[in-house]
């Protein structure tokens, strides 16, 4: 059965506490400076005001210290984190790569001396520039950044108190420096504090985590999945897997987004912290990536498996991604969105868009996607754009610059690059966002990366493959489903017979795995690790793990995804 909340216990050394009394318990009566860094998402008043609060209650005396009250002046960081070029695009930014002391102004940084007695608490974002004794990170996942920013909270954006909050910003700015910083502070934090339900947070040691990632980088390990709600979003995680079911839809599914991923670290869901997945990455870069997957793409997870719930859905939008010398320069990401879509859920009488038509007329597209945009005239995306039927177990392969969309009633599974910010969109068929107005439309940048070269027969020999047996055993085949020239990563597919085991090994090069049909697998590591993967499951097999054997649950047979760097 899909498990919504995968959950690994701490290591054995490791310290996890959750409640105000408990966490405040790990403080000591000083005196000390005690910064406590993270986000803008954290409720930074009621952190504060809690530990105050039990603190004083056993008869410690606290100053506190927002950091945030010692920021430059909104004018000032903004013209610190904003490149003139981005000016005039209403849809992106260059990724930032400031430091997060480009917050403060030299003269405006407080000096934090230890008090006479009791302890000086420095809070806020930024919190660790100060000098101090003990170091923790407070922290909320990022879908409550979004759900911040969505919902217009003020002060939502990262040095900007009082102001309007501003998508762009979080994804471009805050993200990209919030991220360096705290990466930045992993190997030194002295705890972990998982802030997502205020009134029962949750705590663990530094150490104890670093020991915990340690182990996890060395064995199989799931991310917390959730999905979230667009304009063309389907009902299928919802009705088949128990997601969110009073929202909107369930469209976009976040199996393994790296930059947003998290991983479960406790005993129970009462006892539990949520630590960024890509900390994994940062604290065991070789056991989690491997040394050649390193070298070419440092601390970045470079793959990611996603959800397109479009059943009982819409179309997506037409799009495309920029590729990789447009992405490099103007958005700042150091390799580009190359895609595949795995049909999971299709059928003969749904679709796939992808690639231009062998009549193509591009500027015929673009005056027709013009018009769609100033005058509100539908057009047919089929006269530009290929339409394939999303048969389901098809792999449809998406390099950058190829438009592509999948169409209403299917269940894609994802399987692209990492970077998945920039959706440079041609056609929304005329639909309105969540907020009533026309959905951004970029098609400047979607027309400045067209792949106008390859087009109709090619599309359909290059980018529709059919499977290519790799090796076999008895009762099980691993096929190659997907690959090309272009793209970094390659995509398999693994046949499993009822009870039928296929032996594998990472070889270094992490794998990623999800049970695209049967009832699931068994993930058995040569150092006795043992891990049970459900239908729709995303795995991620660290390159440390070596050698392993996946063993088929169930009566029926059972189909495995596996992507990796080629």
């Amino acid at each position: 059965m899909y498990r919504l909340d995968p959950r690994y216990a701490p290591a054995p050394q490791a310290v996890l506490h959750t409640g105000w009394q408990a966490v405040a318990s790990q403080l000591p009566d000083g005196p000390a400076v005690v910064a406590i860094d993270g986000p803008p998402s954290v409720d930074w008043s009621l952190l504060a005001d809690r530990l105050a609060h039990e603190l004083t209650g056993r008869g410690t005396p606290v100053t506190l210290l927002d950091i945030r009250s010692h920021y430059a002046p909104p004018a000032h960081i903004r013209s610190r984190t904003e490149r003139p070029a981005d000016a005039d695009d209403p849809y992106f930014r260059k990724l930032a790569d400031n430091p997060l002391d480009d917050l403060f102004d030299v003269e405006s940084l407080p000096v934090s001396a230890p008090p006479q007695e009791g302890l000086l608490l420095v809070y806020g974002p930024g919190a660790a520039v100060v000098d101090h004794d003990l170091l923790w990170y407070a922290d909320v996942p990022k879908r409550y950044a979004e759900a911040a920013v969505g919902a217009g909270e003020v002060g939502a954006n990262l040095g900007l108190p009082g102001e309007k909050p501003d998508f762009r910003r979080l994804f471009y700015i805050d993200w990209p420096m919030l991220d360096q910083h705290r990466d930045s502070l992993a190997h030194r934090l002295d705890a972990w504090l998982d802030m997502q339900h205020p009134d029962h947070p949750a705590w663990i040691d530094g150490a104890g985590l670093r020991a915990t990632y340690a182990a996890l980088a060395r064995k199989p390990v799931r991310t917390r999945p959730y999905f979230n709600s667009t304009p063309w979003g389907g009902h299928w995680a919802q009705r088949e897997l128990g997601f969110n079911p009073d929202a909107r839809n369930t469209a976009l599914g976040y199996e393994l987004i790296a930059p947003e991923a998290g991983i479960l670290v406790g005993t129970g869901p009462e006892a539990q912290a949520e630590v960024p997945f890509p900390l994994l990455c940062v604290l065991e870069p070789l056991s989690v990536l491997g040394a050649q997957v390193h070298a070419r793409f440092g601390t970045s997870f470079p793959i990611r498996f996603d959800y397109l719930d479009t059943v009982g859905g819409g179309s997506l939008s037409v799009h495309c991604h920029p590729k990789e010398s447009y992405m490099r320069e103007r958005f700042g990401w150091a390799y580009t969105q190359h895609e595949t879509y795995y049909l999971t859920r299709g059928s003969t009488d749904t679709k796939v868009f992808l690639g231009l038509r062998e009549d193509a007329d591009v500027d015929a597209f673009r005056k027709e996607v013009e018009r769609a945009v100033t005058d509100g005239v539908p057009m047919d995306p089929e006269d530009h754009v290929l339409a394939f039927p999303a048969e389901q177990g098809q792999l449809f392969m998406i390099p950058a610059g190829t438009p592509h969309a999948s169409g209403a009633g299917n269940l894609v599974l994802e399987i692209s690059a990492t970077p998945y910010l920039y959706s440079l969109r041609f056609y929304d068929w005329l639909r309105p966002g969540s907020d009533g107005n026309p959905r951004p439309l970029p098609y400047e940048h979607g027309f400045a990366n067209l792949e106008t070269g390859r087009r109709g027969t090619a599309v359909a020999r290059d980018l529709v493959q059919q499977p290519r047996t790799l090796r076999e055993g008895p009762g099980w085949r691993e096929e190659v489903i997907g690959e090309l020239a272009e793209m970094f990563y390659e995509v398999r597919r693994f046949v499993l017979d009822a009870g039928a085991e296929a032996a594998d090994d990472t070889q270094g090069r992490f794998h990623i795995l999800n049970v695209v049909e049967g009832e699931g697998v068994t993930v058995h590591t040569a150092t006795g690790d043992r891990h049970e993967l459900a239908y729709a499951e995303t795995l991620t097999v660290p390159a440390a793990v070596g050698r392993y054997t996946l063993r088929a649950a169930g009566a029926g047979p059972v189909r495995v995804v596996k992507a990796l760097v080629r």
